[in-house]
């Protein structure tokens, strides 16, 4: 082939182009992003995405943190004093996050009573040290009793409790996923120290962020060079030549510098799900290398001069190598067709590296095998013997073969309907990651993190207090909480149904809907101005009373 006689011929100076490629290119690993937000999986004009950035628009708190806190005694209870000061403590410490809004907890929550004619709204379980056993005694009937609490700050059983910090979406929030996690990790882990007798839980959407970009640091530290060491071990015994395992790591490395310095420049971002790219690369590498370097070796071990052999490898090898490439570029092209981003970058991305692979392998391979000392030893016999008699079995009993294999691929196949399809971040991660284990342990004990949120729209501004409208919020919270897959539904109407008690003696008869509308933006104005700085309704109702969440 003429292109390989010229590759061989300039081999020197195919060798310092390729190199400036490589350095050029892989310039833009430094401008590579990483993924700081969970939505990144989700194209821009997903219309549930565009939903979600409606409500965020709408409501106040974007984004939140879970604290967890339980006794490592199983039978135990966080209504203890000591454990109320600790959450009490947390609480404070957790309003210093960076970028944080609001802090809910079961010690700061809004309990309203009347006093008179006057609404008091203070802190449930404040001074949690200073409590006398009565005073626990209600904080937990309170606690257990409440609509707004059991089952999403504290468990049905109070043996488990949570601190909820939520967050404003910052300008940059790479910033936040970065400065908030590193926080609250801080004040756990004194808090750890304190208080040994009790587990502290860290999750949410805030600490997902951060996870995926742990997750995509530990497959750039950690999955990727052991991927290499594999593959050079693998290269190095189908081989049995160093140089050869020496040419097929140039290779190897030429074409992730290339696709991943692309990817920096392209300005693509990168997630767990294309935080694999650099070990797919070196696979295709090592497949399509080791074909053409097994060939030069053996046509050297026949007898050939070094080039000859070289220029025998690829007129016999390059067909079948573009024919596999071009195939493999098609099947992670066709990623595209997916609607998620990241999806569509590991299809492009994967399709690039295929495509450096080939293009090095029918440049700078060639030129590298002629340049390097390149000393074939002899074939081991045995091995030799082995593939002759594996090929002889195969071509004699190929009929007897085809029908096993037939009958396996029937068997195995019979599994597929078993596979099921998710898209459950809490399941994103295995249990290595402290995240998973933290979530885990929240769904198990205290309430589940996956969360369907509506924006109900009362028709007008101020038109919240309707009674109308009431009726149909709290009919559809009831519907929703009967539904078997819901363990806690959040509603505008819980707040109105817990004040109308308040304001009539707090006689459990009146936790309904006043049947005044009048009446009911009376409470609700006078719960505002009770309520304390930081506790507002902002992230349950809009600021025109128009729509609730």
């Amino acid at each position: 082939m003429a292109w390989i006689a010229a590759m061989l011929r300039y081999r020197w100076a195919v060798i310092i182009l390729a190199a400036a490629l490589v350095v050029l290119a892989g310039a833009g690993g430094g401008r590579i992003v990483i993924a700081h937000d969970f939505r990144v999986m989700i194209g821009e004009d997903n219309p549930q995405l565009v939903a979600l950035d409606a409500l965020e628009n709408t409501y106040s708190a974007s984004g939140a943190a879970v604290i967890a806190i339980a006794p490592k005694d199983i039978g135990g209870t966080v209504f203890t004093r000591e454990t109320l000061s600790v959450i009490e403590e947390l609480t404070e410490a957790a309003w210093q996050t960076p970028y944080s809004s609001r802090v809910d907890s079961v010690t700061n929550y809004n309990h309203s009573y009347a006093e008179g004619d006057d609404l008091v709204v203070e802190p449930l379980a404040g001074d949690a040290a200073a409590l006398t056993d009565a005073d626990i005694a209600r904080i937990r009937d309170i606690a257990l009793n409440s609509k707004e609490l059991a089952g999403r700050l504290v468990s049905a059983n109070g043996y488990a409790t949570a601190i909820v910090v939520s967050f404003a979406k910052p300008e940059a929030q790479s910033d936040m996923v970065r400065e908030a996690p590193d926080y609250l990790n801080r004040l756990l882990a004194e808090a750890r120290t304190k208080h040994p007798d009790l587990g502290f839980y860290l999750t949410g959407d805030v600490m997902l962020n951060r996870a995926i970009v742990d997750a995509v640091d530990d497959g750039s530290q950690r999955l990727i060079p052991i991927a290499f060491v594999v593959t050079l071990i693998g290269a190095a015994l189908l081989l049995r030549s160093f140089v050869g395992m020496f040419a097929i790591v140039v290779l190897m490395l030429s074409a992730v510098a290339t696709t991943m310095g692309g990817a920096g420049w392209s300005g693509v971002v990168l997630s767990p799900m294309t935080s694999g790219v650099p070990i797919i690369i070196m696979v295709l590498a090592v497949a399509h290398a080791v074909h053409i370097i097994t060939a030069v070796i053996f046509n050297m071990r026949e007898g050939m001069e070094k080039n000859a052999a070289i220029a025998k490898s690829f007129n016999i090898n390059t067909y079948p190598v573009f024919l596999a490439s071009l195939t493999t570029i098609i099947g992670f092209a066709s990623l595209n067709t997916s609607d998620s981003p990241p999806i569509q970058s590991l299809g492009n991305l994967a399709a690039f590296g295929m495509l450096c692979v080939v293009v090095y392998c029918m440049t700078l391979l060639p030129a590298l095998l002629s340049v390097l000392p390149l000393r074939p030893r002899q074939a081991r016999a045995g091995q030799a013997r082995f593939f002759e008699w594996f090929g002889r079995v195969v071509v004699r009993h190929n009929k007897a073969l085809l029908v096993v294999g037939l009958i396996a691929v029937v068997v195995i196949g019979l599994g597929i309907p078993k596979n099921r399809l998710s898209d459950d971040w809490t399941k994103q991660f295995d249990e290595s990651y402290q995240f998973r284990t933290d979530t885990d342990f929240v769904i198990d004990n205290i309430t589940g993190l996956n969360a369907l949120e509506y924006s109900l729209n009362a028709g007008g501004e101020g038109r919240v207090t309707e009674v109308e409208y009431l009726r149909q919020v709290e009919a559809f919270a009831d519907w929703a909480a009967a539904q078997p897959e819901v363990l806690h539904v959040r509603g505008f109407t819980d707040i109105m149904k817990r004040l109308n008690r308040v304001m009539n003696g707090d006689d459990p008869a009146f936790y309904r809907l006043p049947e005044n509308p009048e009446l009911a933006a009376q409470y609700l104005l006078r719960y505002e101005l009770s309520i304390p700085f930081g506790a507002d309704l902002n992230d349950r109702v809009d600021i025109a009373k128009s729509s609730t969440r």
